[in-house]
C-alpha cells in the first residue's frame, strides 16, 4: 500500500496567518510535537524573512531528528545561502524554493518574462542542489498557470536536480475534479515525474483545500503539504487532521496510509489552539469539541446500541479517551503521572512536579479534576516562559453600583510591588494596576474567556493579546475565578513581551 508523506507547513504557512506568531521556545515545543505526531517533513520557517525566522529554523534543524527539516526561500541566491545556514546541522535538510508561475502574477508581481521565470527556476534550483541533497521546488499559484508552461518549468528543475515538485493551489481556486486532472496531466507530461515526490499545498479560500489534496492523492500525488487546525494565510490550509484521518478511515476507497500516529492527533490540535491563542471551532471536523458529542436523541439511541451507528472513527483512534478517570485532591503523583501518560504526554521531572503542584492547588478548589483540566494544566507548563513579573496576590472590590478597584501585589524586576487602580469593571480595574506596577502601558487588542470544562466549578481560560511599539503578544491565563486568569494572562502577555524583546537583542 502506497505511503503518502505529510509535510506539515504550521510553524511556516500556519504561522504567517493573523494572530498566530509563536516565539522561538513555542516553536520548539510543536515541533517536537509533531516529531511525536510523525510527520515526514516540517517545515520550520522562511529563513531570509528575519533574524528570529533565521534562528528559528536553525534551532529546529537542531533539535528534530525524525523528520526532515525544510526551509522556504525564494529563488534567489540569498535565500537559498540563509537557508543552507539555518539547515546545516539538520539530520536530513530540504531547501525549498518557490517562484510563481501563472501569467497574473509574473506580470503583476514579478514583472518577469516566462522565460527569464523559467531560466530563474532553473538555475536556483541547480544552485539549491550543490548545497543540500533534497530541493523541494513549489510552482506558486500552479493551479492558475498554463498547463504548458507548468510542465516545462517541471522537466527543467528536475533536470536541474530537484527532488520533489510542489504544486500549489495558491489562491484556493480549484474544485477537486479540476485539480486531480491537473495532476494527472503533470504525471503524463513532466518527462522525469517518475524520478521525484511529487506533492500539493492546497489553500481553502472555498473550503476545499482538504477535498482538493485527497483528489490529488488519488490522481497520483506522494505528498501532502498541511497544517494543525489548518491554519494558515486567509481561510487557511488543508488540515493536516482531516487529510490523515480521511485516509486513515477510508483506506477501502482510497487504498493510502501515512506515517502519522493518529492517538497524537487531538494533543497537537490543543497544542496549536493554546499556543496561538486560536481557539478551534465547535463543528469543527475530528479535532472540534462536537466532533463526537451526540444530543439528539435518535443519535444517542443509535450509539447506544452500536457505536458505529453514527461514529465513523472513535475518540481514542485521535488520543480523545473515551473513559475518563476523575483525580481529586486525594490522589498521588503516580496516579497523577499515569493519567498524563495515558493522556500521551510524557513530562521530565521538573515538569511533572510543577504540574502536580498545580494539580493539587486545583483540586482544593474543585471536587473533580477532569482529563481537560489536565490536559489545560500541562499545556500551560509546556509553553510557559523566563517570568519577569511574578503575581503575588491581588484584592478585587466591584459590585454594580460601584466603581471597581484592584490592588495588585507583585514582584518586578526583583522588587516587590504593590498598586491600586479603578477601571470599568474588576478586570479592567486589575489590568490597570498591573501597568501601573511596572510603569509601562499596552494596548489590549483582544480578550477571550472560555470554560475548559462544564460545572460551576469549571475552570475558566483567559487569552488576551496586547501590542505595543509594533509588537503584538498573547498570554494565556488559567483559573477557576475568572478575574485571577484573566490577571495571570495579562501578567503572562507581558512576561512575553519582556522574552521578545531580549531574544531580538
Amino acid at each position: 500500500m502506497t505511503t503518502i508523506k505529510i509535510f506539515d507547513t504550521t510553524l511556516r504557512d500556519g504561522e504567517q496567518s493573523p494572530g498566530c506568531s509563536m516565539n522561538l521556545q513555542e516553536k520548539i515545543e510543536v515541533a517536537r510535537q509533531l516529531e511525536k505526531l510523525g510527520v515526514d517533513m516540517i517545515e520550520a520557517g522562511f529563513a531570509i524573512v528575519s533574524p528570529g525566522d533565521f534562528q528559528s529554523v536553525k534551532t529546529v534543524a537542531q533539535t528534530v531528528k525524525n523528520a526532515s527539516v525544510v526551509s522556504l526561500s525564494r529563488a534567489l541566491k540569498k535565500d537559498i545561502d540563509s537557508s543552507y545556514e539555518a539547515l546545516k546541522d539538520a539530520v536530513s535538510p530540504i531547501i525549498h524554493t518557490f517562484i510563481a508561475t501563472s501569467p497574473i502574477h509574473m506580470e503583476y508581481k514579478l514583472k518577469m518574462k516566462p522565460e527569464d521565470v523559467l531560466n530563474q527556476a532553473v538555475d536556483m534550483v541547480k544552485y539549491a542542489r550543490s548545497l543540500c541533497p533534497n530541493v523541494e521546488f513549489s510552482a506558486e499559484d500552479a493551479s492558475r498557470s498554463e498547463p504548458e508552461f507548468l510542465y516545462r518549468v517541471f522537466e527543467g528543475v528536475i533536470k536541474a536536480g530537484a527532488t520533489c515538485i510542489n504544486v500549489p493551489d495558491t489562491v484556493g481556486y480549484s474544485m477537486p475534479d479540476e485539480f486531480g486532472a491537473l495532476i494527472k496531466n503533470i504525471k503524463e507530461n513532466v518527462r522525469g515525474i517518475e524520478k521525484v515526490d511529487l506533492s500539493v499545498h492546497c489553500h481553502n479560500d472555498l473550503g476545499l483545500a482538504v477535498a482538493n489534496t485527497l483528489a490529488a492523492v488519488r490522481a497520483g500525488a506522494t505528498q501532502a503539504e498541511c497544517t494543525i487546525n489548518g491554519i494558515g494565510e486567509r481561510a487557511g490550509n488543508a488540515a493536516l487532521e482531516e487529510i490523515t484521518m480521511a485516509i486513515a478511515t477510508r483506506q477501502d476507497f482510497l487504498g493510502f496510509v501515512t506515517n502519522i500516529n493518529t492517538k497524537q492527533i487531538y494533543n497537537s490540535s490543543r497544542l496549536i489552539s493554546a499556543i496561538t491563542g486560536v481557539p478551534v471551532q465547535p463543528n469543527k471536523a475530528v479535532v472540534g469539541a462536537n466532533a463526537f458529542a451526540h444530543e439528539a436523541g435518535i443519535h444517542q439511541h443509535g450509539i447506544m446500541a452500536n457505536k458505529k451507528t453514527y461514529e465513523i472513527m472513535t475518540p481514542e483512534s485521535i488520543g480523545l479517551p473515551q473513559n475518563v478517570i476523575v483525580l481529586g485532591k486525594h490522589s498521588g503523583k503516580h496516579a497523577f503521572e499515569q493519567r498524563l501518560k495515558e493522556l500521551g504526554y510524557v513530562i521530565d521531572e521538573q515538569r511533572l512536579s510543577e504540574s502536580f503542584d498545580r494539580f493539587k492547588e486545583l483540586a482544593d478548589r474543585k471536587k473533580d479534576v477532569s482529563d481537560l483540566d489536565l490536559r489545560a494544566l500541562v499545556e500551560m507548563e509546556q509553553i510557559e516562559i523566563p517570568e519577569d513579573i511574578e503575581l503575588d496576590s491581588f484584592v478585587i472590590n466591584s459590585g454594580n453600583k460601584m466603581t471597581s478597584t484592584a490592588v495588585i501585589k507583585m514582584v518586578y524586576d526583583g522588587n516587590r510591588v504593590e498598586e491600586a487602580a479603578t477601571g470599568d469593571g474588576p478586570v479592567d480595574a486589575a489590568f490597570n494596576a498591573i501597568e501601573r506596577c511596572i510603569g509601562e502601558s499596552f494596548v489590549l487588542e483582544d480578550y477571550i474567556v472560555r470554560s475548559v470544562t462544564g460545572g460551576k466549578d469549571a475552570q475558566g481560560e483567559v487569552v488576551v493579546k496586547l501590542s505595543k511599539g509594533g509588537k503584538k503578544v498573547k498570554g494565556r491565563g488559567l483559573s477557576t475565578d475568572i478575574v485571577e486568569a484573566s490577571v495571570k494572562a495579562y501578567i503572562d502577555a507581558i512576561n512575553r513581551y519582556y522574552y521578545q524583546k531580549k531574544m531580538e537583542g
